[in-house]
């Protein structure tokens, strides 16, 4: 995948001397109103491309091309925080409400009632917190979908989770050299 750097953006701070959620949405979305940057992005019909950006406040930040039909599967974003932005097409976020145990488990079965799904269309976006469980689809059959995110700090790991029904498993929990 391209690894291409944006100039960096004012640098906005949260109560840690780095930026809070408000400040990542923001900047995914002033990054995904820049057509400009949308357009470098390579699109692949079959998998999703990315190019790595610069962040507010030393944040991680990524501009990702999703072709129809793909997703993230389950995952956390290893404690931090963050936010996205759909620039181009529409994406479904399919989220947990329940904060779930950092360690000391593999197969947890969920409570009734703590699924929440939304679709993010041009423009749209939303922050989330260190606890966050979500996937993320381009459920199209014909269109991509272009989004910008974030993340602060950059992320330390990503755990992923196969789901089925109401039982989350622990799969894996990736580094970051695994996916930069």
């Amino acid at each position: 995948m391209p690894d291409v750097r944006t100039p960096a953006r004012p640098r906005a701070t949260g109560h840690d001397g780095g930026p809070g959620a408000r400040e990542l949405l923001d900047f995914a979305h002033r990054t995904a109103a820049d057509p400009e940057l949308i357009a470098s992005l390579p699109l692949d019909p079959e998998g999703r491309t990315w190019i790595r950006l610069d962040g507010p406040g030393g944040s991680e930040a990524w501009l990702i091309g999703w072709p129809p039909g793909t997703g993230t599967g389950w995952h956390d974003h290893g404690g931090s925080h963050g936010a996205f932005a759909t620039a181009a097409g529409e994406l479904t976020e399919q989220s947990l409400t329940a904060q779930l145990p950092a360690e000391g488990w593999k197969t947890l079965e969920l409570a009734d009632g703590v699924d929440r799904e939304r679709k993010l269309s041009d423009g749209r976006g939303r922050a989330f917190g260190p606890h966050h469980v979500h996937q993320v689809l381009n459920l199209s059959p014909q269109t991509h979908a272009v989004s910008v995110h974030a993340y602060y700090p950059p992320l330390p790991l990503m755990r992923r989770y196969s789901r089925t029904g109401p039982l989350l498993r622990l799969e894996a929990v990736e580094q970051p050299e695994e996916w930069t």
